[in-house]
């Protein structure tokens, strides 16, 4: 008996290692596979440059090489909360359905917080533990690792529900703390190529702006080109400019993009609580989580109804600031990050340099006119009046040789309108040698009405057509004048604020003893309620004259037309 219960022992031994060596095996061929697929994830990583590519072949490498069921990878913000979040094994579906994704809560907050490698058999368990929203798949193993760049904590890669039902190992840890070193490479790579690609667009954006400007372009289509750039390069839904007056006021604004009719042409009645004047008060470039809720915009906060991280930059020197560059994201999307908005200091600084270059080139454009001005009126007094006083003359001196009653009649009127022609090219001397009111004096109204559509012009947008007719310099009365320009001032002015208009015209003209003051637009037409007293007072200064105010439809029924009339005597 003892001897068969040797025999029988002896004879399982072999068995037993024979088993061992499978086991054996088995791990090693397991191991040798997981190896591979290690080295090939990081050689994967390695070759990517584009970020999200490399933060999405993360989180799938990861899934794959410890065999989990979900995975995810939350990148950290400059706040120190969650910026984006990137899940792998959940549907778009069941994603819909669960809502809102993590900011940084429970667990997730806790590998924020100790960035170190932390694995549970039971993530309910741990004290950080938040629970899971509703719709949200069970989970019970976890396993997360810190992903590093240089000494920065980038983010956190996350795997749940070891399939089988087991729970994460050692050796999982040790695969996955691997492949965060390699991810921490491949993102430095991707994030330094992103840097330098977002720069050069940035550089080609602004050597455009600037060549477009000194093309002799004009200054409010390339001022929109530069908006939708920036728009573009920094993914924002909506872009706006607000334009800086000669006192520092914040006379209007350009925006582009989702919303952009809420800023589009507006008026803004002072800087308090506006975030531009914020910007302007620091002078550099300032960043929002929130802009609709942020108290420092509470003058417009249905402007930004909608939108989430924004960004504003001044454009110009303190010295002279040109305005200020805003661009807006809406909520929910990810905040601006410190690269993304790195260049835009240099953006914004060279568009100021553009515009003082465009400046300086319109000045000299302008002194050239006015030299050429200068010459055409000293020709026309010189040459064309000299002749038509001539002829004149001649006519006069040869209408008593002339017998036929309808052929003298006929020479009167001519020699008449040759006075009325003298007179009118002596008004048009006048304006063209009244540049600049001499020092005391009153401007000319042609003068005037020229600077009051240029001043709106910055304000809308764009510049309205001006058309002037019939002796407005020497035949309206100073006092006269001023109503005009006070009819100008407020006309153009409910444009900017109520039209939306992409078109106006203001016409001044005088002819049959009436001078008439017309202003019209494109616009959204004349509404109801609202405040007239710019409207009453008008109106009052042409009945005042003995004239009227009408303010109607377009001619098609589009836009707003006002009509200031008086009836104006021959001058005294």
């Amino acid at each position: 008996m003892a001897g068969d219960d040797r025999d029988a022992s002896a004879s399982r031994i072999p068995q037993l290692r024979t088993d061992a060596l499978h086991v054996h095996i088995t791990d090693v061929r397991g191991t040798r596979d997981r190896l591979k697929g290690l080295l090939e994830a990081v050689m994967s990583l390695g070759q990517e440059l584009d970020l999200s590519q490399v933060l999405r072949g993360i989180v799938e490498a990861a899934v794959v090489l410890v065999d989990a069921e979900y995975g995810a990878l939350g990148v950290v913000g400059d706040d120190g909360k969650l910026a984006e979040f990137l899940p792998v094994g959940i549907s778009d579906q069941l994603r819909a359905r669960i809502g809102a994704l993590p900011t940084g809560h429970g667990l997730l907050g806790e590998l924020i917080r100790h960035p170190r490698p932390l694995r549970l058999g039971d993530l309910s368990e741990h004290a950080a533990s938040a629970g899971s929203p509703e719709h949200h798949p069970p989970m019970r193993s976890s396993l997360g690792v810190p992903i590093r760049v240089r000494d920065e904590v980038f983010g956190t890669l996350y795997l749940t529900g070891k399939r089988g039902g087991t729970d994460f190992d050692a050796e999982d840890e040790e695969v996955l703390s691997t492949l965060a070193v390699a991810a921490g490479v491949a993102v430095d790579n991707a994030r330094l190529y992103e840097e330098v690609r977002l720069r050069e667009r940035w550089l080609a954006a602004s050597s455009d702006f600037t060549s477009a400007l000194l093309s002799g372009s004009s200054e409010i289509q390339v001022l929109e080109g530069m908006l939708e750039r920036a728009r573009d390069i920094i993914s924002a839904e909506m872009c706006v400019f607000y334009q800086v007056g000669p006192s520092g006021e914040l006379r209007g604004s350009l925006a582009l993009g989702e919303g952009a009719e809420a800023h589009r042409g507006i008026v803004l009645p002072g800087s308090e609580g506006i975030l531009a004047a914020v910007v302007l008060a620091r002078d550099g470039l300032i960043t929002l989580a929130d802009v609709a809720t942020d108290a420092r915009v509470a003058a417009q906060p249905d402007a930004w109804t909608g939108f989430g991280p924004a960004v504003a930059v001044t454009v110009g020197i303190k010295a002279k600031l040109r305005g200020v560059l805003m661009l807006a994201r809406r909520t929910g999307r990810p905040a601006f990050a410190a690269a993304e908005v790195a260049p835009l200091p240099g953006f914004a600084g060279q568009a100021a340099l553009a515009l003082e270059l465009a400046d300086r080139r319109r000045d000299t454009e302008q002194v050239r006119l006015l030299a050429d001005r200068d010459r055409i009126a000293r020709d026309l007094h010189d040459l064309a009046i000299q002749r038509l006083f001539a002829t004149g003359m001649t006519l006069q001196s040869a209408q008593r040789f002339v017998e036929h009653p309808e052929a003298s009649e006929r020479l009167d009127r001519a020699i008449d309108d040759l006075d009325e022609t003298i007179k009118i090219i002596r008004t048009t001397i006048f304006g063209l040698r009244d540049h600049e009111a001499a020092p005391g004096r009153t401007p000319r109204l042609r003068v005037r009405a020229v600077r009051a559509v240029g001043e709106a012009a910055a304000v809308l947008g764009f510049a309205p057509a001006l058309r002037m007719e019939g002796l407005i310099d020497t035949d309206v009365p100073a006092p006269v004048a001023d109503d005009v320009a006070a009819v100008l001032g407020e006309a153009l002015s409910n444009v900017a604020r109520h039209a939306r208009a992409a078109r106006a015209e203001v016409a001044i003209v005088l002819a049959d003893g009436v001078l008439a003051v017309t202003v019209s637009d494109d616009g959204v037409g004349v509404t109801d309620g609202g405040r007239r007293s710019g409207l009453r007072n008008l109106a009052e200064r042409a009945e005042t004259r003995g004239g009227g105010l009408s303010v109607l439809p377009g001619p098609d029924g589009g836009g707003t037309r006002l009509d200031w009339r008086i009836p104006l005597g021959p001058p005294r």
